[in-house]
């Protein structure tokens, strides 16, 4: 009970019950977008938005599948489903134990200490994933939208026949050869089993191939032709109506939300006038059972391959929640713990994946909803939680007559809003290479991988960001001559007579990949005169492994060249190095290392007084002989 303030229960009742009615209709319009039915949305959105209030970091944080963990999991669902001969039964535990997986990813980011890095995310690979989610949802829609359904057009169905016989018969040939009663010389088995492939097995691998060459944003590029020879006029009546209401309705008032309304008056108009529309699937009645099939099917060797897109899916969830915790932040003006958000959006998410319902992580809109209306303590969330699962036992029969075209209609209002226009509108003022990581994240995302395109986002981004730390490092490395370079105040009264012998290097800033190249020009720019080179490293704070070893190769050209190198306040970490692989002292003696320039001084002119006066003692040869 000490985690609970009562202080501000009315606020916190008021801000729970909006928010639960603004995530009624988005729980199941993502449901039913996901494949997995409208009760998965609404399974999530009880599950995740109880759980990850109740053990979260942040008070007002309302949360439940969102459109950028709707779009990742519709991803992971149709490529599981299609793998599975398009049975979502079949395919349900191994989707699920990925859902679970992710939510203990969570966890196991927050436990150790993950959440505050978050914010490292550069902003062209956010903005870049975000309109292409946006994309996504959108074109996603437009078929369902317009009533057209690849798997029920007969004729589209019907190109696939041939082809889907070909896999049929090479799963016959596939399990024969793994029962071990597969044999060149007799096919008789294989033959009978052939023979007796039914119409409906042909017709059902056949659906199965529509759906997923119809899948996804190319996939519906392709089919977009048919679907608009096929549109279903009251489909699109009750779409466009729904869209119409959402944006309408904000004008008049936003006490109430849109989305709800647009709900409540297209599916009360088609079922009240008895209309032919297409309704979205049967929502079970009752309390949501757990599906142990996660546990007891459980199979490492099925699981394995994706264990990238859980993490992938993990990480996703904790920079949507987190980014919705900074925007709570601003407008309760507290501070949000987020390896604590991580675990209890894991925990939400894990549960809520035993329950059969999506992942999710924190809304903004929701959250801002909440805060809005009152809601200031994590008590808000849980009671949209309690809200949403009260509607699914009375309201789930009911809930079922829902017209698909209007949820439809309710995902394509979200696809807009998600879009990132303020990056978009930035672009013609944004530095080149952040438009390029913004530009080649949204077209990956949107037309290839969401998973992968994040990534390689971040890859790029990474090589990127440090190629100009490099850069920038490198111009404050200056390599010249004292003859060419401003001296140092401590250097002003350097023997005139010496400058000739002596070549003295400054070394400013850290030495690392990033600045090697410019570092390895040293031993070509020391003039022929200079015997003795001086490193002053005071202002070197940090040299790591390539660092390192392009400074070896330096001193060992030095060295075969006679050259002796003096090193100049060395300080704790690139002396630590450079001890550690035996520069010091194989290259350059303890005796020949300095605290300040004023001893290097005293060492080069005691020093370079006995060479010069061992060459004017040595005799030369001509004088010897003669």
């Amino acid at each position: 009970m000490k985690i609970f303030d009562f202080k501000h229960i009315k606020g916190d009742l008021l801000g729970g019950i909006t928010a639960g009615i603004v995530a009624l209709p988005l729980g199941l319009a993502f449901g039913v977008s996901s494949g997995l039915g409208p009760s998965a949305g609404l399974y999530g959105a009880i599950f995740v938005g109880f759980f990850a209030a109740l053990f979260g970091g942040t008070n007002t944080q309302i949360s439940g599948p969102t459109a950028p963990m709707t779009a990742v999991s519709m991803v992971i669902i149709a490529g599981i489903v299609a793998s599975n001969d398009g049975d979502v039964n079949k395919a349900l535990p191994v989707i699920l134990t990925i859902f679970l997986l992710a939510g203990l990813f969570q966890v196991g980011l927050g436990i150790i200490g993950l959440g505050k890095y978050i914010k490292y995310i550069p902003y062209p690979v956010v903005s870049g994933f975000m309109t292409a989610i946006g994309v996504i949802i959108i074109v996603t829609q437009i078929m369902p939208s317009i009533g057209y359904y690849p798997k029920e057009d007969t004729e589209f169905v019907n190109q696939f026949k041939p082809l889907a016989e070909e896999i049929i018969l090479d799963n016959i040939l596939k399990e024969e050869a793994g029962e071990g009663i597969l044999v060149l010389e007799d096919f008789e088995e294989t033959v009978e089993r052939a023979q007796h492939i039914s119409e409906a097995q042909i017709l059902k691998e056949s659906q199965t191939l529509a759906a997923k060459e119809a899948s996804g944003v190319l996939g519906a590029i392709k089919v977009l032709p048919r679907a608009l020879s096929n549109i279903n006029l009251l489909e699109v009546i009750l779409a466009l109506g729904t869209i119409i209401i959402i944006y309408g309705f904000k004008r008049i008032t936003t006490t109430v939300p849109s989305a709800l309304v647009a709900l409540l008056v297209m599916s009360g108009v088609a079922f009240g006038f008895g209309l032919d529309y297409r309704p979205i699937e049967k929502i079970p009645s009752g309390f949501p059972i757990p599906n142990l099939e996660v546990f007891a099917a459980f199979s490492f060797s099925s699981i394995s391959p994706y264990i990238f897109t859980a993490l992938t899916l993990a990480l996703l969830g904790a920079i949507d929640s987190l980014l919705t915790s900074v925007v709570a932040d601003n407008m309760t003006k507290t501070r949000h713990r987020p390896n604590k958000e991580l675990i209890g959006q894991g925990i939400g998410n894990s549960i809520a994946a035993v329950f059969g319902g999506l992942p999710g992580a924190g809304a903004t809109i929701r959250t801002v909803v909440n805060i809005n209306a009152g809601g200031k303590t994590r008590i808000s969330g849980m009671v949209a939680g309690i809200l949403l699962l009260i509607v699914l036992l009375a309201l789930g029969p009911i809930a079922s007559q829902i017209p698909a075209a209007v949820l439809a209609g309710i995902l394509i209002t979200v696809g807009i809003s998600v879009m990132d226009y303020k990056g978009l509108k930035a672009i013609p003022n944004m530095p080149r290479p952040e438009v390029i990581i913004m530009l080649i994240v949204l077209v990956l995302s949107a037309f290839w991988n969401l998973v992968y395109a994040v990534g390689i986002g971040l890859v790029i981004a990474s090589l990127m960001f440090m190629k100009k730390i490099g850069d920038l490092t490198a111009e404050r490395s200056v390599v010249r001559s004292l003859l060419k370079e401003k001296a140092w105040d401590d250097e002003l009264n350097f023997p005139k007579n010496l400058k000739e012998k002596v070549f003295i290097k400054h070394i400013k800033g850290p030495l690392f990949f990033g600045s090697t190249s410019d570092f390895q020009q040293l031993a070509r720019q020391i003039p022929n005169t200079a015997s003795i080179i001086i490193m002053r490293m005071g202002r070197m704070q940090y040299i790591d492994q390539s660092g390192l070893y392009a400074m070896e190769d330096v001193l060992i050209d030095l060295t075969k060249q006679g050259k002796k190198v003096l090193l100049v306040d060395t300080l704790k970490q690139p002396r630590y190095m450079l001890e550690r692989i035996d520069i010091i002292p194989d290259l350059v003696p303890k005796d020949q290392i300095f605290k300040n320039i004023k001893d290097c001084l005293i060492w080069v002119k005691e020093n370079v007084k006995v060479e010069l006066s061992e060459m004017v003692s040595e005799p030369s040869g001509t004088e010897a002989d003669a």
